[in-house]
């Protein structure tokens, strides 16, 4: 059973959200909360797996929240986003996200990501990414200053390191494993290995590495 806590100030929203989740047998709402700082009490007192998480809201925002419940270990976090909004979804990853989600998504990506996020297989569609990429390029590096020999990256094997690249742009488990003809078993190990290589918390922050480094453009 996968536990939700739903956070944003719109009632409507979160009704809305319950009743989506509701429907799918191994989740369970186990609370809502008004604004950052409630999610952040709540996200302590339930620890839920994952924390639906609205970035604007009054008081504290949703990213000064999901740093905390990020530092506290209380939960992993998804962050509802939109796309005249790229500073808010850059901040969320900083900030400790393992995902990403426009708010107006159809209601099946909403299970999905839940549940990638609880797995610690979060998926960063290549559009966001580059999307998020495109609008802050001045705090990556330029393509001269790009380090793929960046110590971590040495310590993956040649093939880790084409399934680092091709997690890099965008690729989901399935995916990785026809590209690679392999079991998705199989995958889900490789990119086990590579996160604890890479010293990395999620896939979220693999993908960001990988366009950091110069590995994917």
């Amino acid at each position: 059973m996968i536990t939700i806590l739903l956070a944003d100030d719109q009632a409507l929203i979160r009704k809305g959200f319950r009743l989506v989740l509701a429907g799918e047998d191994d989740f369970s709402v186990v609370g809502e909360a008004i604004d950052g700082a409630d999610a952040v009490r709540q996200a302590a007192r339930l620890g839920p797996d994952v924390v639906v998480m609205d970035v604007r809201m009054p008081g504290t925002d949703g990213i000064e929240a999901t740093r905390r419940i990020v530092e506290a270990g209380s939960a992993k976090v998804l962050i509802l986003t939109t796309f005249d909004l790229d500073e808010f979804a850059y901040a969320g990853l900083r900030a400790g996200a393992s995902g990403f989600l426009l708010k107006d998504a159809p209601p099946g990506d909403l299970v999905s990501a839940i549940r990638s996020v609880a797995s610690g297989d979060a998926v960063v569609a290549p559009s966001v990414t580059r999307r998020l990429l495109d609008a802050y390029a001045d705090r990556l590096p330029a393509p001269g200053q790009a380090s793929a020999d960046d110590p971590r990256v040495a310590r993956l094997t040649p093939r880790e390191r084409e399934i680092f690249v091709a997690m890099g742009e965008g690729l989901s488990n399935p995916e990785l494993a026809d590209r690679f003809v392999l079991s998705e078993g199989t995958v889900k190990t490789h990119v086990g290995r590579i996160l604890a290589k890479l010293e990395v918390r999620d896939r979220v922050q693999a993908v960001v590495l990988a366009h950091r480094v110069g590995l994917v453009r």
